[in-house]
């Protein structure tokens, strides 16, 4: 029995990746490229988009169509390449500051268009490549290389925005669940209209450092024992999920992706013009 590598869209040599140990990127990366491989996508029709910060070197490691885009801009890339070749996969992978922090506007209307692309989003909690400042989501009272007495603001939901917004599926996982992770990213892939797949990561070179997970085993562990599968946490009161963070499918519906409804308009003006 075979079961898929991705590796045929992977550059020759490129391993092993750059990433730091214990960083969940090269896991999403293997995820994402088994998912690419089960639907059968080919280099030739697709693309991934990517920006600044740790993410931004995995275009580096591809034979995919790929494009390296400005800090917090890849949604912007990624929305205009839809729009105009409506049959390519378009994958914006994005870590959180390019994604929400430095990207937030961009992630919104994304969403709220319900553009055919899937935003693949690492969340490590900080500012990974750049010394690990404070960034959207880094939960309140937390420590950072610019908030050493503890981060006094609170944090962006990356899945809620993106469900608010108007995203046609939503999901988290984690790079200790692998297995779903790549699941999840294959049906993101597979939805019509905006889909997010999230991946709680926190950064183990400098959140970690500073944030009682010094070892990724510590960090695993972490991810283990506070991800609850969604149908379990929703079943908690608010007490009691204090600490916890659900995983799995968030949102599921069918919303017309914008391509479908701007197309829908093209042809009615085209009527009107004939009549």
């Amino acid at each position: 029995m075979s079961h898929a590598t991705g590796i045929r869209y992977l550059k020759d040599g490129v391993l092993p990746h750059m990433w730091c140990p214990g960083c969940g990127i090269g896991i999403m990366m293997g995820a994402m490229l088994r998912a690419f491989e089960e639907l059968g996508y080919t280099n030739r029709d697709t693309v991934v988009v990517t920006g600044i910060g740790c993410t931004g070197k995995l275009d580096d490691y591809l034979v995919t169509n790929a494009l390296h885009t400005t800090h917090g801009r890849a949604l912007a890339y990624a929305t205009g390449i839809k729009a105009f070749n409506p049959k390519l996969n378009v994958v914006a992978v994005m870590g959180d500051g390019d994604s929400v922090t430095i990207g937030g506007n961009h992630f919104i209307h994304a969403a709220r268009r319900n553009m055919d692309l899937t935003a693949i989003v690492i969340n490590n909690f900080n500012y990974g490549m750049t010394g690990g400042q404070v960034s959207g989501t880094t939960p309140g009272g937390r420590f950072t290389s610019t908030t050493a007495w503890g981060n006094p603001e609170r944090d962006f939901d990356i899945c809620a925005l993106a469900q608010v917004a108007g995203a046609n599926y939503v999901a988290r996982e984690t790079p200790y669940r692998g297995w779903e992770l790549k699941e999840a990213i294959k049906e993101g892939l597979g939805r019509k209209g905006f889909s997010l797949v999230e991946v709680f990561s926190p950064c183990p070179t400098h959140f970690g450092k500073n944030n009682e997970m010094k070892e990724t085993r510590q960090m695993l562990h972490w991810l283990k024992e506070k991800a609850l599968p969604a149908e379990e946490y929703n079943r908690l009161d608010k007490e009691a999920a204090e600490g916890f963070f659900p995983v799995g499918k968030l949102v599921d519906r069918h919303e017309p992706d914008f391509n479908a409804r701007y197309e829908e308009i093209r042809q009615k003006a085209m009527a009107a013009k004939k009549g």
